[in-house]
């Protein structure tokens, strides 16, 4: 019998799950699906994102292992083969982008280390009169106790004891580390800071169980604005000491305390899968929507070298050993979470999304030129106060890894185009792959938008107090780093940066279909609830940059 291979909107028009533009595009599509059930919505959805993880890695691993448990994954559904995340490529935007549906514009996430013009530095009691503008670090600082992997809640027998770590993480951020409300004089947690609401919320109005696990307790911002999106909120602090481990490593600076970390997440959602907290201390039933990041692949493309095996990749988009150490993990572990589906009597119901909240760069070793940016920016501030004696530094916050995000004291459009026109003039030397030195130009950079042009670029007013007055574009293979620890990055706006896989199999898909045309991770947001039955258009951001279900041709 022929195989008829269609397209996600449309099952979910057969369904009714589309409206609009996307209904009138899908309904000149045959709405039948090649097995019985595929057609009806799913309970649950389990999104997974590798981190660092590139298209091109995810065909090279199902080419080099066609019965591994991602070509299954991939054969079983369908594959967004040109599929990109948001720009900035950082971890908080992209993630934030596959659960709300915005960009960094509508969110109002940048980074997950940036500043805010309009709030007032933390710890701030009396508010009348501070002058405002403060970093806002949805990082590790946050924690009570970012030393330790339960983020200071205090228990005994760590690590093997994490999964008995809170649901709720907001009660291991240290309140006097948060940036403060002018309006209410309060602390901004993470989910208040956030401008959209997200699926998780969505869910939980319609009754849904939901859950997650990821890096930092600052994930909360996941929550959304009620601050009550996730029940079952499971967040190891990746950059506590690790413990088994040489004394000074976190969890990302041995790749096999990666692995072990990220065992932890695993088990914590085998667990929900098994219809219990991740805990497995109540019985609560599987979520509707829940899953995990991986930092495993991402570790092993930025680290040189790690338990003997050298890191990132020996040719243009070939692993070396210690990547595909860790695609063999993933790959392992990913399986693991699909068996145990099937094992639940879970897989009629249960649709799994895989991608990633960025890539990493560059993914050919030849290109890579390590750039130490603080002489650059200290530079930048000496060649301002020549021309401004009596004014403060002119970087008041910066963030670079393989872009450049700078926040000014002095937000002119002389100001700006002063810092763009001095950074562009910049020449020095940096090193490659082999530690050997290296020339670089131009500061590095090979774009910059700054100000007006710089607000244009994320969507937002000139003005605006969350958007970096300089963004800068790196040369590809610029790597903004002090020292030689690094072999690649993410942040910047390269392919290597953005091509990210995006996988939809199970329930509500068709199976062995790979699609080419142009997609975003903040599609993947709707298409959650749209699998579930829900209405992506509850979605604020989805309203507002009309971010569509993943498309039919």
């Amino acid at each position: 019998m022929k195989r008829h291979h269609l397209r996600l909107a449309a099952v979910l028009s057969a369904t009714g799950l589309l409206g609009g533009a996307a209904l009138s595009q899908a309904s000149a599509t045959p709405a039948h699906v090649s097995s019985p059930g595929r057609g009806a919505a799913a309970k649950h959805v389990l999104l997974i994102s590798v981190d660092g993880l590139h298209q091109s890695d995810l065909a090279w691993y199902v080419a080099q292992h066609p019965a591994s448990a991602l070509a299954r994954l991939v054969k079983g559904g369908v594959s967004y083969t040109h599929a990109q995340t948001t720009t900035p490529s950082d971890s908080f935007p992209g993630m934030v982008a596959q659960l709300t549906g915005g960009g960094p514009g509508t969110t109002g996430i940048y980074y997950d280390d940036t500043y805010n013009a309009a709030l007032l530095p933390a710890g701030t009691t009396n508010c009348k009169g501070v002058k405002p503008g403060v970093e806002v670090d949805l990082t590790e600082d946050l924690d009570r106790d970012k030393t330790s992997i339960d983020a200071g809640q205090g228990l005994a027998g760590l690590p093997g004891s994490i999964l008995s770590m809170t649901g709720d993480p907001t009660k291991l951020i240290d309140p006097a580390k948060l940036p403060v409300d002018p309006k209410t004089c309060k602390p901004v947690y993470p989910h208040s800071y956030l401008q959209v609401n997200t699926v998780f919320e969505v869910a939980r109005q319609a009754g849904l169980r939901t859950a997650w696990s990821d890096k930092h307790a600052a994930y909360e911002i996941l929550n959304g604005p009620s601050g009550t999106g996730i029940q079952d909120l499971f967040t190891p602090e990746i950059n506590s000491d690790a413990l088994g481990y040489p004394a000074g490593n976190d969890w990302t600076t041995d790749n096999k305390a990666t692995q072990q970390y990220d065992g932890y997440k695993v088990q914590a959602v085998l667990n929900e899968i098994d219809g219990y907290d991740h805990s497995r201390t109540h019985k609560v039933g599987t979520p509707a929507i829940f899953g995990l990041n991986f930092q495993s692949v991402s570790t092993a493309q930025k680290l040189p070298s790690s338990e003997g095996l050298t890191g990132g990749y020996v040719a243009k988009n070939v692993p070396g050993p210690l990547l595909r150490k860790n695609l063999d993990f993933v790959n392992t572990e990913i399986g693991a979470l699909t068996a145990e589906i099937r094992r639940q009597h879970l897989q009629d119901s249960t649709t799994v999304i895989l991608s990633a909240k960025h890539g990493q760069s560059p993914t050919d070793p030849s290109a890579l030129t390590r750039v130490d940016d603080g002489p650059l920016l200290d530079g930048l501030d000496a060649a301002w106060k020549k021309l401004h004696p009596s004014a403060p530094d002119l970087v008041v916050h910066a963030v670079d890894d393989d872009a450049m995000l700078l926040w000014l004291s002095d937000r002119s459009k002389t100001a700006t185009d002063f810092a763009k026109k001095y950074l562009l003039a910049q020449s020095g030397t940096g090193t490659d792959i082999n530690k050997n030195s290296k020339p670089f130009t131009h500061g590095g950079l090979s774009k910059v938008y700054a100000g007006a042009d710089a607000a244009h670029f994320f969507g937002v007013k000139p003005g605006d107090a969350r958007v970096p007055d300089v963004y800068g574009v790196a040369q590809y293979g610029v790597v903004y780093t002090g020292g030689t620890g690094k072999v690649a990055e993410h942040g910047g706006a390269h392919a290597d940066d953005l091509d990210v896989p995006l996988v939809v199999s199970g329930p509500g898909t068709p199976d062995q279909v790979t699609d080419a045309a142009a997609v975003h991770t903040t599609q993947i947001a709707p298409t959650i609830l749209a699998l579930l039955g829900l209405n992506p258009e509850k979605l604020q951001a989805v309203r507002e940059e009309g971010t569509a279900v993943l498309p039919v041709r």
